[in-house]
């Protein structure tokens, strides 16, 4: 049969065209190994390298002049991020995790004063909600204006904030899994 002069192509030949080329390219997606779907929402779905958040710690802990503790946080949560920054004329500590419903939680410590802790983990446009008690402590609680929440206590030494758009018992879990242990040694 011979060809069909050029007048009489259609957007439906283009279709019939592009669906082979579209099935290799999904093919070869797949078969790398470079795709992900991730339909479940868990920490688990992150194709990320996991973060040493035991060393980041242990290296803070040598390297700052305040108090760092290593929280034992629950089996399914996936430590994926860390860092030291300057605040206040000082440092702060920051570690995050993936929890099991799949929020971001971070630990921050620092023996920065709260007003600046506040700053930094806010933005600049944190507002105070009031108080908790989680662990035993009391924490002080704010909102930004884009809804993520942290939490402050004051340990004397080393103030320690919680923060996430997640749950709450996320953050109390993360709390009270900080307060549980003693400081790394320096």
């Amino acid at each position: 049969m011979a060809d069909k002069p050029r007048i009489l192509h259609s957007g439906k030949d283009m279709l019939w065209s592009l669906i082979p080329l579209l099935v290799i390219c999904a093919f070869v997606a797949i078969a790398s190994g470079n795709c992900s779907v991730g339909l479940t929402g868990q920490a688990g779905d992150d194709q990320t390298p996991d973060f040493d958040v035991t060393t980041a710690l242990q290296a803070d802990a040598r390297d700052l002049t305040f108090p760092i503790r290593l929280p034992d946080t629950p089996d399914g949560w996936k430590p994926n991020s860390g860092s030291t920054v300057p605040v206040g004329g000082t440092m702060v500590s920051n570690a995050g995790w993936i929890s099991e419903v799949g929020a971001y939680v971070q630990l921050s410590q620092t023996d920065a004063a709260e007003d600046d802790l506040v700053v930094h983990l806010g933005d600049g446009d944190a507002l105070g909600t009031g108080t908790r008690q989680v662990a035993g402590r009391e924490w002080v609680t704010y909102v930004t204006a884009e809804e993520q929440k942290f939490w402050i206590t004051d340990l004397g030494d080393v103030r320690i904030a919680v923060l996430s758009r997640g749950p709450d018992e996320d953050m109390a879990t993360l709390a009270t899994a900080t307060l549980a242990k003693e400081p790394l040694p320096a």
